[in-house]
């Protein structure tokens, strides 16, 4: 296991660095504009600029890569997250707020396609599920420790903008320090929205308004808490606490999903989170204990659909399809966090933080209502039949890309084995140097990162 782990030890470590910014900077924006007493409508286009800027990331980002390089490429994109940073806390204007989100989306799906293109090239069959794994705990572990170091400094100065420029330049370090050969081109994945509903109808309109549920809350959260008189360390509680349950909701929602039809788990956690919503909205509890408990009840529930929808489309769809049908779907949850927040933001205007949740419970009354209709109309797959389901997040800054399915191993399984260097004709750099056709640097192959 260790052996496994070493060659990408660097690389996770920038990882850490990354996600720990992604998770400061995306508490900080809403925190600092509810002191600064912008509306929710205006930081509700925080997230909505911010899925745009990462669906399009996803879309575009592989041609940069392909002109420039992983390395600098990387480099690239996280030097322009750390501008971001410094700007949005030099010049606090909501309007320039807005525009540079998107740049910070943009720029954290390309750094993260990078390092999970790198990562699945360097994993084995062996080791492709433990990496994986590592990699999850790692992105949650950094957004956390970046949400809870917001305590720990003055929201109303440039202070933690200046912390979170510092950390994106050290998610640099580790990557720019390796010597490893860079991986092989981004993938890229088409979205083809009608074959996707024929796939699976449930998955689509769920995966949809689990997004537009987990859009919403990602990027009002601290808008919410705020205005309903948290102070800011309890905030930061708030936020990662939904985060860390969801992680581990995961876990008993999977094993319950590989046992029975997909579609009655979906429904029955939509219906919960539905229901946790609903109470925040009705009886908008004012003491703090109990906030913090039915908003984990609630993201405890939420955090663990889109899984559970991904696997029940996957049931459906062919080995070779794999990728194709999971990255569409990837991008039609984009899709719904561009939606969620620019239609809470309004709605939370006009009717109060708490109406944050009303609209979250809507979204996941329509996923339970449908699911149940549709386990009506459609036998579910054998158990037998089924791969096992696997545990990931979207939510937020927390977002996967098309790459991170290049990692799961009923990717590897569907993909055929690379052709030998004699098939091809290539030279077989295993025993020698090989030449980078970006740069015509000579790199040994043998290096790790």
């Amino acid at each position: 296991m260790t052996r496994n782990l070493l060659p990408v030890a660097a690389l996770l470590l920038g990882t850490l660095f990354l996600f720990l910014g992604n998770g400061l900077h995306s508490l900080l924006l809403p925190m600092r504009g509810t002191t600064e007493g912008y509306s929710a409508t205006l930081l509700g286009l925080l997230g909505t600029s911010w899925a745009s800027g990462f669906v399009l990331g996803c879309l575009t980002a592989p041609a940069i890569v392909r002109r420039a390089g992983h390395i600098r490429a990387f480099s690239i994109f996280a030097a322009i997250l750390a501008i971001v940073a410094l700007m949005t806390g030099i010049h606090v204007d909501p309007v320039w707020w807005v525009v540079l989100r998107a740049f910070t989306g943009f720029c954290t799906a390309g750094t993260s396609m990078i390092i999970e293109s790198w990562l699945n090239e360097r994993a084995t069959n062996e080791s492709r599920g433990a990496i994986f794994s590592l990699y999850i705990a790692i992105t949650l572990f950094g957004v956390v420790a970046g949400q809870m170091i917001v305590p720990f400094g003055d929201t109303n100065t440039a202070v933690l903008f200046m912390v979170c420029g510092i950390v994106y330049c050290v998610a640099m370090l580790p990557t720019l320090m390796s010597t490893a050969v860079s991986p092989q081109p981004l993938k890229q994945v088409r979205l083809d929205l009608a074959g996707l509903y024929r796939n699976s109808p449930v998955s689509f309109l769920g995966i949809l308004m689990v997004g537009i549920a987990n859009g919403a809350y990602g990027t009002l959260a601290a808008v919410f808490g705020r205005q309903a008189g948290l102070p800011d360390a309890d905030v930061a509680v708030m936020v990662s606490t939904v985060i860390f349950l969801g992680a581990i909701m995961q876990f008993p929602a999977g094993r319950l999903s590989d046992r029975m039809d997909r579609r009655y788990v979906l429904a029955g956690i939509s219906a919960v989170a539905a229901l946790a919503g609903l109470l925040i909205f009705l009886f908008e509890p004012a003491g703090k204990v109990s906030l913090l408990i039915m908003v984990g009840l609630y993201g405890a529930m939420s955090n663990a659909l889109y899984p559970i929808a991904v696997s029940h489309a996957n049931d459906f769809a062919a080995p070779e399809d794999f990728v194709k049908v999971s990255g569409g779907l990837l991008l039609l949850y984009g899709i719904g966090t561009i939606i969620g927040p620019t239609v809470g933001g309004p709605v939370m205007t006009m009717m109060g933080p708490y109406a944050l949740f009303m609209i979250t419970a809507c979204a996941h009354i329509i996923v339970a209502a449908y699911a149940l209709f549709r386990s009506r109309r459609r036998a579910a797959v054998p158990v037998s039949q089924r791969d096992p389901f696997p545990a990931t997040m979207s939510n937020g800054p927390l977002m996967a890309t098309p790459e991170s399915l290049q990692m799961s191993p009923r990717a590897a399984q569907a993909t055929p084995a690379d052709p030998s260097p004699a098939e091809t004709g290539e030279p077989d750099v295993a025993a020698g140097t090989m030449v980078r056709e970006d740069t015509g640097d000579r790199e040994d192959p043998a290096r790790t990162l």
